[in-house]
């Protein structure tokens, strides 16, 4: 792990701040001994779960001095003790052994295994009769997921959506193996959090949420049974809510313009890292990864992008005015003269530079296609237009994207697909033939197989199903082409103020915390002081949904936090998805795929 792969710093609050402290106190100080210095070896999970929420200059502040892949050669080190953070599968317990075939030639001094969480007996067995001698320390930490945000995290397993919705039954094995190890992975979440949940799901249409929430729970209470300090931890003042991804299938197609969600759905990032040229299309390529350590990024990514455009010229002309900068019109080449004068004002400018590049390579897309489509994407998702007036035939507001020749197969099927998200399906018949005359034959599956994920695709005329309702926003500000919020936002908002209806979203737990978002709490419960004020003793809700989260329902944790200051909602995914790889996947639902749930199939 190289130190510029490493991705945050151990300071910022939230989630990664949480892991960080936990990995500290769990991994390096258990193993700490002054001035001896240790190699870490990791796998690709715990890479990538480290990458999230420490710096390299954070591991040599701990005493590591170098930083290793389990599965690679490596040189030995045989005078220095090893650190072994890793997942408990197979493939990483076999990497493990390799290094320690004979006292002899094993590649280091000793060694200090700390698995993410639980390990199973076959596993541990065959580490212990193998190299039991060279482990001076073995310990499960409990922590499985990666801190995405401060507010969100992922479990890291894309192939989930695959596993979970797919139709062929000879996929059970592999779906119920995924469900097991989510159910853990977000056990690991609650006990970093320090919460023991309420656990509820959304009761329709498809049952993964339901059976996801019973063993999440039952381990829960395992896990609350047997903790570190062997007591039984009741039920916190915390929601769980888990939720299929077909809930709220439009907020995953239609054209965002918040500043994070418009990058990622239109700019080739790609791990989180933007390339651009500063000096136009002759200049070098540069690169810059979106981070929450970058203060602006996190200051403006959920703002909308009209708002960006203004805000960070404004920025950059204070920053040019202070130093008696060229009167000339703002560009961003003369911004690079700018850098080249004043070398040491760089790094004050090029965060700024960065960003309004993003911006300005979001609207050269916007203005050549996209603007177009978000009005008509917004019309159909909300069923009336800007003026309030109710769309009469959506098949009218539909047709002229589909003629128009600037836009892509992908935008066409994702303004048929609002279409049909709209009016709750449409006939075979009507199907068939916007799928010929759009020509995406090849790509239909990426509309058909929705009905995997229990959205109506095709329906008869006579069934179609009354829309959900929604709440009246039409008080709040908002842009004409972003009229659309996410269903999850509702949610939120229904959860922490008691509103969710209890058939709609049972409980899986026996007995659930008292919830009121006024920070109450029941008469079982000791009152806090400054509940209000202090999040960190206030209630928190959990929202994780199978299959993916969008950047506008990220978007929504942190908006509803900052609502309810009683409340820190902490949103969590399989996985993080745009528009394009969702409806790649989605196509792929109905095709044989070999190498599916591996992660699972590692784990004995």
């Amino acid at each position: 792990m190289a130190p510029a792969a490493v991705g945050a710093v151990a300071g910022e609050r939230g989630l990664r701040s949480l892991v960080w402290q936990k990995l500290k106190l769990s991994v390096f100080d258990d193993c700490r001994k002054e001035e001896e210095w240790k190699i870490i070896i990791l796998d690709d999970f715990t890479t990538k779960l480290l990458s999230s929420c420490g710096r390299m200059t954070d591991l040599l502040a701990e005493g590591i001095t170098a930083v290793e892949n389990v599965y690679k050669n490596r040189e030995p080190v045989p005078h220095m003790k090893a650190i072994y953070f890793i997942t408990p599968t197979e493939k990483s317990v076999d990497g493990l052994i390799k290094d320690f075939v004979s006292k002899s030639s094993s590649k280091y001094k000793a060694a200090y295994v700390y698995f993410t969480d639980f390990c199973p007996d076959i596993l541990f067995n065959k580490m212990k009769s193998s190299c039991s001698w060279a482990i001076r320390r073995c310990k499960e930490i409990n922590v499985s997921f990666l801190p995405y945000e401060s507010q969100v995290f992922t479990l890291d397993v894309p192939d989930a959506f695959f596993c979970c919705y797919c139709p062929t039954v000879e996929k059970a094995k592999g779906k119920d193996a995924i469900m097991e190890t989510m159910a853990e992975q977000i056990v690991t979440l609650c006990a970093t959090l320090d919460e023991n949940p309420g656990v509820r799901y959304k009761s329709k249409p498809l049952d993964n949420a339901s059976k996801l929430a019973e063993l999440v729970e039952n381990k829960l209470e395992n896990y609350y049974k047997i903790d570190e300090k062997s007591q039984i931890k009741g039920k916190t003042h915390s929601q769980l809510l888990i939720i299929d991804r077909g809930f709220d299938p439009v907020s995953t197609v239609l054209h965002e313009l918040t500043f994070q969600a418009m990058a990622y759905d239109l700019l080739p990032i790609e791990n989180d890292t933007y390339k651009y040229k500063t000096d136009g299309s002759s200049g070098k390529e540069r690169e810059a990864i979106l981070e929450e350590e970058d203060e602006l990024w996190a200051k403006i990514r959920h703002k909308h992008i009209a708002d960006v455009l203004e805000e960070i010229p404004k920025l950059l002309k204070e920053v040019s005015s202070k130093r008696k900068a060229t009167e000339e019109k703002l560009s961003l080449s003369n911004l690079s003269q700018l850098m080249k004068k004043m070398p040491h004002f760089r790094k004050q400018i090029i965060k700024q530079v960065v960003h309004l590049n993003i911006a300005e390579d979001c609207m050269n897309k916007f203005k050549s296609s996209i603007e177009k489509l978000c009005k008509t994407e917004q019309d159909l998702a909300l069923g009336t237009d800007a003026e309030g007036q109710k769309v009469k035939d959506s098949m009218r507001v539909l047709l002229p994207v589909l003629l128009n020749k600037a836009h892509d197969s992908y935008d066409k099927i994702r303004a048929i697909l609002l279409y049909i998200f709209s009016t709750n399906g449409t006939t075979q018949e009507n199907l068939d033939k916007l799928i010929q005359n759009v020509q995406i034959e090849s790509d239909s599956d990426m509309i058909k197989n929705w009905e995997y994920l229990g959205v109506p695709v095709v329906v008869s005329s006579a069934s179609q199903q009354r829309k959900q309702s929604r709440k009246d926003r039409s008080s709040e500000e908002i842009f004409q082409l972003s009229r659309w919020t996410p269903v999850i936002k509702d949610v939120m908002e229904d959860a922490i103020e008691n509103k969710l209806d209890s058939k709609e979203w049972p409980y899986f737990s026996q007995c659930p915390a008292a919830w009121n978002g006024s920070g109450a709490v029941s008469a079982r419960q000791k009152s806090r002081t400054n509940y209000l004020d202090d999040r960190k003793s206030g209630s928190k809700l959990i929202v994780f949904v199978i299959g993916g989260i969008t950047y506008s329902e990220m978007r929504s944790a942190y908006e509803v936090s900052q609502a309810y200051k009683s409340c820190e909602v902490v949103i969590g995914s399989t996985h993080i998805l745009t528009p394009r790889r969702l409806l790649d996947d989605v196509k792929s639902l109905n095709r044989p795929k070999d190498t599916i749930c591996i992660k699972n199939e590692e784990k004995v």
